[in-house]
């Protein structure tokens, strides 16, 4: 049985410093190269995932945006895309502006990845967010709401109050591939909008055909990893995890901050 081990991020693979640890890296550079399928699921873009792994240094395929791309972890090559219908994508986005929900905008254009967001009009939150971005490549700011639209969209966050944000969860909750969560390290309020299609679950299945492997062996922390779990022939929750993903979990391992992952994986990879 060919076994692909896949895990989310922050929280559970990163530690509370947003980053892998030396023994992670070590561990799972080792095990990579031993011949171990895997691969992280995250919510962050391949340059942000980039910058918190940056000690793994094997070869793997990676999934981000949710599950938007799957990217070759080391060059960046694109080996999956889901892009939103443009007619669709441009109504819901001119439907956010008129509630006064000044949206980041992430597309491919000219075959570069880009954010776009009106600089002018984004809330104290927004600006926060792009701040930590600071010299970012794809950081896009515009003047004009046309702009918004360039490329082929694929992903769309806005960052704003519960009392703004939730009535548009709720209206788009089954048309598109949504997440209404708070940021764990902001505390701030999150709603974020993907092709319909799109998930960390339809991409680790995509991914496991993609290396021949039968048993998806999962890890996570969040509620955006429930869908995850579900799919996954074993799940383990680390012990920081919310109460809904513990619940329907494996098993629990030990947390983000004491390794537990790759404590996991180098337990029991060699002994399946």
């Amino acid at each position: 049985m060919n076994t692909l081990y896949v895990t989310d991020l922050d929280g559970t693979l990163l530690n509370s410093e947003q980053k892998t640890s030396d023994y992670t890296n070590r561990t799972i550079n080792k095990l990579i190269n031993s011949g171990m399928c895997f691969s992280y699921a995250t919510a962050r873009s391949y340059n942000t995932a980039k910058k918190a792994t940056v000690g793994l240094t094997a070869n793997f395929p990676v999934i981000v945006y949710n599950g938007v791309f799957i990217k070759d972890s080391q060059s960046g090559k694109m080996l999956l895309t889901n892009f939103f219908n443009r007619e669709e994508v441009l109504k819901l986005i001119e439907h956010l502006i008129s509630f006064d929900i000044n949206p980041i905008v992430y597309s491919v254009i000219d075959g570069n990845e880009k954010f776009s967001y009106m600089k002018d009009r984004i809330n104290t939150a927004t600006k926060n967010f792009i701040a930590t971005r600071k010299g970012d490549s794809r950081d896009n700011p515009v003047t004009q709401i046309d702009n918004l639209f360039c490329g082929d969209v694929f992903y769309i966050t806005c960052i704003d109050e519960p009392k703004k944000l939730k009535p548009l969860y709720e209206k788009y909750k089954n048309v598109f591939r949504c997440l209404y969560q708070t940021d764990i390290y902001t505390d701030e309020q999150w709603f974020e909008v993907m092709p319909k299609n799109t998930s960390k679950a339809n991409a680790v299945k995509q991914l496991a055909k993609l290396l021949d492997c039968d048993c998806i062996i999962a890890f996570g922390d969040g509620l955006n990893d429930i869908d995850l779990f579900k799919i996954a022939d074993e799940s383990y929750a680390v012990e920081n995890a919310v109460p809904e993903l513990k619940s329907i979990a494996t098993d629990i391992i030990d947390s983000n901050n004491r390794n537990g992952v790759a404590k996991w994986l180098i337990s029991h990879y060699y002994s399946n």
